[in-house]
């Protein structure tokens, strides 16, 4: 009888354990990916004020445009590699976050 309960409680530890891991390593990724985040704003953000000045001071069309195309290119690859690395951080996310839950399936198998 006591050495069902001491598995039983060995049992409930471990899971408390495994769920404390998960979700520490869970909140340590969303910290990672909102501090990208707000890197990438602040870096659009400065780049947009940047173009803004330039465009202010363009002495013709011709280099207004230029300006504008310049821009919008840097944009739009910009954009596209912070959705790449931004999609790599969510599925390690969802990697190390399951890695203690499948560790804890085999365990109990």
């Amino acid at each position: 009888m006591i050495n069902n309960f001491q598995d039983f409680q060995k049992f409930g530890q471990t899971n408390v354990d495994t769920a404390l891991k998960l979700f520490g390593d869970w909140n340590k990724g969303w910290q990672a990916i909102a501090a990208e985040m707000t890197d990438y704003s602040k870096r659009a953000f400065e780049d947009g004020t940047a173009t803004f000045e330039k465009l202010a001071a363009a002495k013709s069309l011709e280099q207004a445009f230029e300006i504008q195309s310049s821009f919008a290119k840097r944009a739009y690859e910009d954009y596209m590699q912070q959705l790449t690395k931004i999609g790599g951080m969510y599925t390690n996310l969802a990697k190390d976050a399951y890695k203690p839950v499948e560790k804890a399936f085999q365990s109990a198998r």
